[in-house]
């Protein structure tokens, strides 16, 4: 069974999300279908059609989550530390081309939002980075074309 990397936060929200699940959004949508079930031809009923429709997506979801928690690998990233690019580094990066810089966090794939500057260590940028130091050049093909990067700050915690 592969492990799954993931920082303690990381970790902490998805079992905050199976929590909620299971004792706020199950037990509603068991309520919903038996409201449902009250107003009766099931077979021409929209409301009990979609409360199973989200018991369906629950369920699934919960047992997603069990799934990943069981495997979690929490790697906490305030343990480590040096100029070495590894998951739950953060790492500044200089483009090339503009001179702009940008700073993402390593993480795991569930807990990613590039938009919070959180990236799945399975990103071809993140896979390029992994390994190299400070200083180093890294060049990744994106959907725009290639782009170079230049690290310019590795920290951790």
């Amino acid at each position: 069974m592969e492990k799954i990397p993931m920082t303690p936060a990381g970790l902490i929200q998805l079992e905050e999300e199976l929590r909620t699940l299971k004792s706020v959004e199950r037990p509603a949508v068991i309520k919903a279908i038996a409201e449902a079930r009250e107003h009766g031809d099931l077979s021409e009923n929209a409301e009990y059609h979609a409360a199973r429709e989200r018991q369906s997506f629950i369920e699934g979801r919960v047992a997603e989550l069990e799934d990943i928690i069981s495997r979690a690998q929490v790697i906490d990233a305030s343990t480590l530390s040096g100029d070495q690019v590894r998951f739950g580094a953060t790492v500044t990066l200089a483009d090339e081309d503009s001179d702009e810089e940008v700073s993402y966090t390593i993480v795991g794939a569930h807990e990613a939002d590039i938009r919070a500057g959180r990236m799945s260590v399975h990103s071809p940028l993140a896979r390029a980075l992994i390994g190299k130091h400070v200083g180093d050049t890294v060049e990744v093909t994106t959907p725009g074309g290639s782009k170079s990067y230049e690290i310019v700050d590795v920290r951790f915690g």
